[in-house]
Parts: C-alpha cells; structure tokens; sequence
C-alpha cells in the first residue's frame, strides 16, 4: 500500500476515507529484485543496508534515471513480488473496536510491475493485499517515468515526467513523507490525531503529473500537479469502499521540490525544500474549500566509506497553515468539523542509523506533531483538545539475504527487525489524554516483521 507510517498518521479531518488511512499507514518497498537482475547490481548497490528504502547516491541517480539503467540485456523481466509478516503488541490493549493485541498477521502481499519497460521508459508500479484491511487486492504506490540525458550549460542534465498517484513518492531523499523511517511499521497500533496532509492523507486517492530535472548531479527540480481520481475507478482498484467519503481537489494541487545534492563517493549531502498547496471540497460537493498550506525543509547525509560501517542521518520539518472555509462549525455542533476557521499543524522527524557489512542495522529516530487547539477536530481523542504528540522509534534488523554473494541472489531478499515505539505525549497530554484512564506511554507498541521480495 502506498507510503508508511510508520506510525498510523491520521488525517487532518476524521472524515476523510478509510483508503487514507491505510495509505498513511502502509509501508513503502523499494528495493527490488527486478531492478537488481536489470542492472547486474546486487541490492546493497542502491539501498543502505543491503535492503530498501533508504537509497544509497547511485540508487537515487537509479530513480532519478527512470528506472531503466540496464546491464545491456533484454531478458529481464521488470516483475517482483513482496510478503510482510508481522506481529505486534500494545503496552495496555486497545478498545475492542480498534482490533485485538499480540496479533500476528500477513501484513502486505505485493506484486510489482518495476523496472525498465524502455529505452527511456520506467516504472515502480504497486499492487497490495493485506491481512489488516478489507482483504482485497489494492492499487498502491505508482510511479511511471519518462527521462531523457542532455547538456544543458555544459553539464549533463537528466529530464524527466512522472505520473504517480502520491505527492513525494517521486522524491530520491528519505527524508519526506513517502519514504521516510521507519520504513516498516504497524497498521494496527494508535497513532497521532493529525499530521501535515502531505503526510500520506491523499496518497492513492490522486493521479498528478510532475516534471523534474538533475543538473551536474547536483541541483534537483521537481514541479507537479494532482487532481483526485474518479470515484468510480477508485472502488474498481479498491482504494475506497462504496460509501467512503472522498474529499475531492478543486483544480489542481501544486506540488514542488528543489534540493541541492553532493555525491562525494565516500560520503554525500543533500539539503532542500518542498511544498504541496491542495484545496479541498469535503465530500466533493462544490462551494467553498478548505485549504491546506505544506512547506517542509530537509537534509540528509550519509558516510559509506568502504561499505563496511555505513552511518546515515535523515531529517524534515513540516509546516502546515489550513483555513477550513468549507467545513468550518462556528457552533461547533458537527462531528469532526472545525470549530477554528484557521489553524496549523506542525511536523519534525529526525533519524539516524548505522549498518554493518551491509547485514547488520540499527536505528534511532524521533518524531513530534504540534498543533492548534480545535475543540471540534479533536474531540473525543484528547481531553485538551490538542494533536501534540510527541515519541521515539528504535529499530534492530538483521537483512541475511540481498548482498552479492548471498543465497539466491538477487532473487531471494530478507529482512527480519524488531522496533519499539514509545510516545512520551499523545494527542495533547502524557497522563489520561482521551478522558478513560488512558495514558500516552499505553500506546508504546513492539513489533516484529519479516520482510521478504523476490
């Protein structure tokens, strides 16, 4: 399914769908065998770790490329396959209606059509079942690319178009949304009240076209639009439901990037910005919009030396300004509806790892959601009425399979991790936030997964 949390980031607005729900707490997959056998590169090439997503500099210009970089054969066939096996436990259990604790599940069953369909053309296109939703067989993540080289100044340029149906699933960093740590993580546990809408809310619900460009393998541009898709095919893909609601785009939702980038071959840097600017018609009825204003900074960097010890730190900073012209309650007598015409939600992630000989990982990230106060968004999930939420992740992998010279190489790819997420505020408060009893170190959660593509 398209994008993770990680932690199941909920929407701005309660009402929107369970499709954005479960996009914005899937879990993205990148590393792949089908680009493994194209390329003649083994997966520790492109991806830290030996296992995605999290790129290595040569797996970026990889994507960058359009996913058709090629070792010069023609007999690979751009098809992968992916199983998630996980289970997961909840410091005290969850209301019966949320779903039951200690429970193992297949997580996600995933077939990919990705790699080189050309000279020029590429695709990461997604299809998902899951144990934890309607058990039906989804549209995820889809990223099809046309690229092209030239000099431009008297460097190399590389020119691309995308069609994807997830604002930041294009982006090379793991440092937004779409692939940022953790990269595998529980749909089942309690997550934050709210999180920036760029944070996976529509994800699978939009089909956009974005141009982009790298310059002298430095200096990357990336400018795109996004409409929401047809609700007809939307339930034919199952990405909704028959009475889901959809929150439909006015027009077009502009999304951009621009990020500065150093290769150094030992170690690279990138530092950069992007923004994602929808208005939104809540349940398609015409009118007055709601409006949502992201603008997020980032930088990562990455030591990978001889690839033995590898270290990487990602981070990201997101505001978002929102102005509920449609939906806002004055009364505040409607379920879910804003009783502030305005308000912001802010968002920082900060991530760092460290793998050994490419089998070996750790990794440490923290997280933070501040917001305004609206007693209407937020009520009956925080007794102060607030989306503050505030925690940590802490990750042990072991990838025995996915380097060169491991067993069935490059078909057979194995990651097996633990994970504890410990929140020290949850939605406003770290004692009783919900008004029950319940506490935000309640909803500390370990999960295990084993991880496997071929």
């Amino acid at each position: 399914m398209p994008t993770t949390t990680r932690f199941a980031r909920l929407r701005p607005r309660a009402t929107w769908p369970l499709a954005a729900l479960l996009a914005a707490a899937s879990v993205p997959a990148h590393a792949l065998p089908s680009f493994a056998r194209q390329t003649g590169d083994d997966c520790a090439a492109c991806h830290i770790g030996a296992f995605g997503p999290q790129l290595t500099p040569h797996g970026m210009k990889f994507k960058m490329g359009g996913y058709t970089d090629s070792n010069g054969k023609n007999d690979s066939l751009p098809v992968s396959a992916m199983l998630v096996e996980s289970w997961f436990h909840t410091k005290k259990d969850q209301p019966p209606a949320d779903g039951p604790n200690n429970k193992a599940l297949l997580q996600e069953a995933s077939l990919f059509l990705a790699g080189r369909l050309g000279e020029h053309v590429g695709s990461f296109a997604q299809g998902t079942w899951s144990d934890t939703g309607r058990r039906k067989f989804t549209m995820d993540n889809v990223d099809v690319r046309y690229t092209n080289t030239l000099q431009l100044a008297g460097k190399d340029t590389v020119l691309g178009l995308s069609f994807n149906n997830n604002p930041t699933v294009t982006d090379p960093f793991n440092t937004v949304p779409a692939w940022r740590f953790p990269y595998m993580a529980t749909e089942m546990a309690p997550g934050p009240a709210a999180s920036p809408i760029i944070d996976g809310a529509l994800a699978g619900q939009v089909g956009g076209l974005a141009a982009y460009g790298l310059w002298n393998d430095s200096v990357y541009a990336e400018l795109g639009g996004y409409r929401t898709m047809g609700r007809s095919f939307l339930e034919n893909v199952n990405v909704l439901a028959p009475g889901d609601n959809l929150d439909k785009i006015n027009g077009v939702a502009p999304y951009w990037r621009v990020g500065y980038f150093q290769d150094l071959h030992k170690s690279a840097w990138h530092v950069g910005m992007f923004g994602f600017d929808p208005n939104l018609k809540p349940g398609g009825v015409a009118g007055p919009t709601d409006k949502y204003r992201d603008i997020g900074v980032d930088a990562s960097y990455q030591f990978l030396g001889t690839r033995k010890h590898v270290f990487a730190l990602n981070t990201a900073y997101i505001h978002e300004k929102r102005k509920f012209d449609a939906s806002f309650d004055s009364t505040c007598t409607t379920p879910d509806a804003p009783c502030s015409q305005s308000g912001n939600v802010n968002r920082f992630d900060l991530s760092g790892s460290y793998h050994y000989d490419q089998t070996w990982g750790v990794t440490a990230g923290m997280f933070g959601v501040k917001g305004s106060a609206d007693s209407g968004l937020y009520s009956g999930v925080s007794v102060l009425n607030k989306p503050d939420s505030d925690g940590y992740i802490l990750q042990a992998d072991w990838t025995p399979l996915g380097k060169e010279n491991s067993w069935g190489a490059p078909w057979a790819n194995l990651r097996l991790g633990l994970q504890y997420t410990g929140y020290t505020k949850f939605n406003g408060s770290k004692n009783n936030y919900d008004g029950t009893g319940r506490n935000a170190s309640d909803n500390n959660t370990l999960y295990a997964f084993a991880w496997a593509a071929f």
